[in-house]
């Protein structure tokens, strides 16, 4: 299976790249870099820092899109860290010169045009890159096999604004091009999907315990993150005191193994881009007025036994 990865690498951006590295039947043709989480000169040296834990510095990094298209830059530093990766000190930074020279959106229609109808992207960052890929080559979804986005909502419920989602929040402009240009086969894991389809805290605390250098890595740069998410107020307003909220993973898990998803639906979707409090806000057309013919799937639930075994293949 032939994958693009397409991210802002925060903390569950890692753990997504670790669960997609660990599976030898996945071949990641390159992972191309964004802005979001944190800002894009870090999600570099997060994406490269990542793949030389795994003694994957082979796979080609490209950088991507430094801000949204006309959105102002947003931050997500009080969950992931101002570095993006948990604020951990690293001894032995990686080569930032093994950066790939083909920025992010023409690598993405460049492997795609070289693999038509075989490349899966994988897309858990704002959509900047993406957006600006089929602007490039308006061809581009015929010849994708499909496309996974975490991000979005289907409640207006928000967790950057009142009924913004982060990553469709942080560039609205992307998300609604995306949305409204990519008809191949859509996959959409929604905030309030990730948050339904949290993970027990024991099964956390016993993942990281594994001893492992990959183990270590995560539970050192996800320390600053799990305790915000074991804090009262975020597990109510959260996931409703379930457990640990793993979004961009899901995306990645269900990419390479559709069989984990359980229950999802089908509908014509796009992006709010004016409202003074919906703006960012996924819109779900259950009457037909948008008179789409391309629907998305929206994923409403996982098998978290299989998800479970993933993440614990992941740091093997």
């Amino acid at each position: 299976m032939k994958v693009i990865l397409d991210v802002d690498t925060g903390v569950d951006d890692a753990q997504a790249i670790l669960v997609a590295l660990s599976r030898p039947d996945v071949e990641i043709l390159g992972i191309t870099c964004c802005h979001g989480n944190t800002p894009l000169s870090n999600v570099l040296k997060n994406t490269l820092r990542v793949l030389k834990v795994c003694n994957r510095l082979d796979i080609p990094v490209h950088r991507g899109c430094p801000g949204p298209l006309l959105a102002e830059k947003q931050s997500a530093s009080d969950y992931h860290g101002k570095d993006g990766l948990g604020d951990v000190h690293d001894p032995d930074p990686p080569n930032m010169d093994i950066l790939q020279k083909r920025k992010g959106p023409r690598a993405i229609v460049k492997l795609v045009r070289q693999n038509p109808g075989e490349v899966t992207l994988v897309a858990t960052a704002p959509l900047t890159n993406v957006a600006l890929a089929v602007q490039l080559d308006p061809t581009l979804p015929s010849k994708l096999k499909a496309l996974y986005i975490m991000g979005g909502n289907i409640e207006s419920r928000g967790n950057t604004s009142v009924c913004g989602e982060y990553n469709f929040y942080t560039d609205p402009e992307a998300a609604y091009i995306v949305l409204d240009r990519y008809t191949c086969p859509t996959y959409i894991f929604s905030w309030e999907f990730t948050c339904r389809n949290s993970l027990p805290w024991s099964f956390i605390d016993t993942w990281l315990a594994v001893n492992s250098e990959k183990a270590s890595f995560m539970k050192s740069i996800w320390n600053l993150s799990m305790k915000k998410s074991r804090s009262a107020d975020y597990q109510k307003e959260i996931t409703a005191g379930k457990g640990f909220n793993s979004c961009d993973t899901y995306a990645v898990a269900a990419a390479i193994d559709g069989s984990i998803i359980t229950e999802k639906e089908e509908v014509a979707v796009s992006v709010e881009l004016n409202g003074g409090h919906t703006r960012g806000m996924m819109v779900l057309d259950y009457m037909d007025l948008l008179k789409k013919k391309h629907k998305a799937v929206i994923v409403k639930k996982v098998d978290l036994e299989k998800f479970k075994a993933m993440l614990t293949d992941s740091l093997k």
